[in-house]
């Protein structure tokens, strides 16, 4: 047991230093490595195999509502992300240029796509011609640059791992409903999926993703209290559609304009589960995304028939679960701290006195509670206990919501809720005013976050300018 102890004391508490512990887990989970190229992460196998189930249930999910996945290049002429200029003005402190192609100077920049708005509305005003064309419901995974300051595994890189998709439709109406309906499969999906309640709202004017006529959000909350927008979904209208000449002959025989919408999730879903379920002995994954849901280990390996009857419950497991046996001759203290560490949902013991009594012993990652549990109904019980697991998670996450929601009807109010309990969500009306919007951050330090749907008539007054409200907001702090 001594050296998965001294495995589990080379986490940083969560407790002591938050960032630490973010990195420790990442890292010692083997999730990550750093890279040469200052900001870029090598995304190792477990950490990618995270990735690969969440993209695939996530890609189910929006084949099953008609969207088809294609692929976009890696760059984008200067001239063509220069049409639109509120998006270009956005993006342009992030854009990665290419100058050169061998040693010859190109004759026109290229940008390295730090998204893909403008390579879709190229695309679609060449292929789009009548109402008989429409809708075109796209959707692509590929890799993104954004030349941020501060990069963070998982949260904030250089360049990082998504889906974008990009739609386009005859009706203003149409539109209007793919946004919020992306934005539903979002939300649906990091409550069925990750285990993780979120906050679904828009976006105010000034947050708003540039060239959008409205930006949608799910906002989750950390352990620490702080936000994390977890996926946006945006309404064009038909801004862009002007800009690239995006039009369509209506059944009326008349020229329109295409609506459009754009939706995407990143990799920072996967620092959004480390940061909601993860303790101080490392990774807590919800079962659905878990590369292993159930680890086999052997008690007293060494004696007649142990590891044999292991590999056979492995692979009888190994029909309806994603299951590893650890037959290493590793310590079974080491491997009890090894895939706590790696945060596999259930561990199954099996020892000589388990074998002789046809059952095994299973324990939960989540709460380490033991299961005597019979080899005869072992499909049922793990099938339960993962159920449990995930919903138990799911739980604790709306709980620290609840613990940390604060309803507010002052800047003073904020300020001693702040200083009394620490970060977390803010509830507070709102008189619509960008100006009264930045003087709460001022004062205060939180940003707002989103206009939920889910409104709340927590006062009749503007939190910091005191005349009628308009909307209650949720505020915070965010990485």
């Amino acid at each position: 047991m001594a050296d998965g102890k001294k495995m589990v004391e080379a986490i940083t508490s969560m407790e002591d230093d938050f960032a630490k512990w973010y990195t420790d887990v990442c890292k010692k989970a083997d999730l990550v490595d750093y890279s040469s190229v200052k900001g870029c992460m090598v995304i190792r196998p477990y950490g990618y195999a995270i990735w690969e189930l969440i993209q695939r249930q996530m890609d189910d999910r929006f084949k099953a509502l008609g969207h088809e996945n294609v692929y976009m290049p890696l760059f984008i002429p200067e001239s063509l992300l220069q049409k639109e200029k509120d998006h270009v003005e956005g993006f342009a402190p992030e854009v990665a240029w290419v100058t050169h192609g061998g040693n010859d100077p190109l004759p026109e920049r290229l940008c390295v796509r730090p998204t893909s708005e403008t390579l879709f509305c190229e695309h679609y005003a060449n292929i789009v011609h009548s109402y008989r064309d429409l809708p075109k419901l796209y959707n692509q995974w590929c890799n993104v640059v954004r030349w941020e300051k501060t990069t963070r595994p998982f949260l904030r890189s250089r360049e990082f791992l998504w889906q974008e998709g990009h739609t386009v439709h005859a009706t203003a109406q149409e539109a209007i409903e793919e946004t919020e309906r992306m934005l539903n499969v979002y939300a649906d999906f990091c409550r069925d999926v990750l285990n993780m309640p979120v906050i679904k709202g828009r976006k105010t004017e000034s947050d708003k993703f540039a060239g959008a006529e409205a930006t949608y959000a799910i906002e989750a909350l950390m352990h620490d209290g702080k936000a994390l927008q977890a996926g946006t979904s945006h309404y064009f209208g038909d801004g862009f559609a002007r800009a690239f000449n995006m039009t369509f002959t209506d059944k009326e025989n008349k020229l329109q304009y295409v609506h459009q919408t754009s939706w995407g999730t990143t990799t920072r879903l996967i620092g959004a589960v480390i940061m909601s379920h993860g303790d101080n002995d490392g990774l807590v994954l919800p079962p659905k995304i878990a590369p292993v849901q159930v680890v086999v280990l052997p008690i007293a390996a060494h004696k007649p028939g142990v590891i044999e009857k292991a590999l056979e419950v492995t692979d009888r497991l190994k029909a309806k679960f994603r299951v590893k046996c650890d037959t290493s001759e590793n310590s079974a203290g080491w491997k009890f701290a090894e895939y706590e560490m790696k945060g596999v949902p259930l561990r199954l013991e099996l020892g000589p006195k388990d074998i002789q009594n046809n059952s095994c012993v299973i324990v939960r990652r989540d709460n380490r509670q033991k299961y005597v549990v019979s080899l005869d109904e072992l499909e049922t019980e793990i099938s339960r206990l993962l159920d449990e697991l995930g919903q138990a998670l799911y739980d604790r996450a709306a709980q620290n919501i609840e613990n940390r929601t604060y309803r507010c009807t002052s800047i003073d109010e904020i300020k001693q809720a702040l200083a009394e309990h620490g970060d977390g969500f803010v509830k507070a009306m709102w008189c619509g005013s960008e100006e009264c919007e930045d003087k709460v951050k001022e004062l205060t330090g939180v940003g707002s976050r989103c206009i939920p749907f889910d409104q709340e008539d927590i006062s009749d007054k503007c939190v910091c300018c005191g005349k009628k409200a308009w909307k209650m907001v949720v505020w915070g702090n965010a990485y």
